[in-house]
């Protein structure tokens, strides 16, 4: 069997509508391009981009920051239930090979803190606008930054 590449999607647990399209559509394009999306497993951008992820056929990780893998939202294929809190965001980051903030809060500011210390690329949709994350206006050129092309 193949392994997957994962690309993180990372973003608040709660979000309003425009962002939650947002992070649909890129990851439904992770899961069009043959990648794996990991996510922290709950609601808002995760939910979002786990979702997408599922409608194109995509395998879906949600690293949870609770014992409890029952916690994951509805589109999770696998649970990884954790306890260790938001020290989870560590594991996202070190498991993605790219990650694509979309939106966040000062948890997802800290993701993309310990992407750049660990040279993880970081592409940003109406994110956090910090030396190094590399700002898109469309989830298509995230994504296609994410995967190191050039993009639309």
């Amino acid at each position: 069997m193949k392994r997957r590449t994962l690309i993180g999607v990372i973003g608040s647990g709660r979000c309003d509508g425009g962002l939650a399209a947002l992070a649909e559509t890129t990851g439904r394009l992770v899961a069009e391009a043959g990648m794996g999306l990991v996510c922290g497993g709950l609601g808002g951008v995760m939910e979002a981009a786990a979702r997408g992820a599922k409608q194109a056929g995509g395998l879906t990780v949600g690293i949870l920051p609770g014992p409890d893998p029952a916690e994951a939202n509805p589109y999770i294929d696998v649970a990884i239930p954790t306890g260790m809190g938001e020290m989870r965001n560590a594991l996202i980051v070190r498991a993605s090979a790219a990650l694509i903030a979309v939106g966040g809060g000062a948890g997802t500011l800290s993701e993309i803190a310990l992407a750049l210390k660990t040279g993880k690329p970081v592409t940003g949709l109406r994110t956090w606008e910090i030396p190094g994350v590399v700002k898109a206006d469309t989830a298509e050129r995230a994504v296609a930054l994410a995967l190191g092309e050039s993009g639309p």
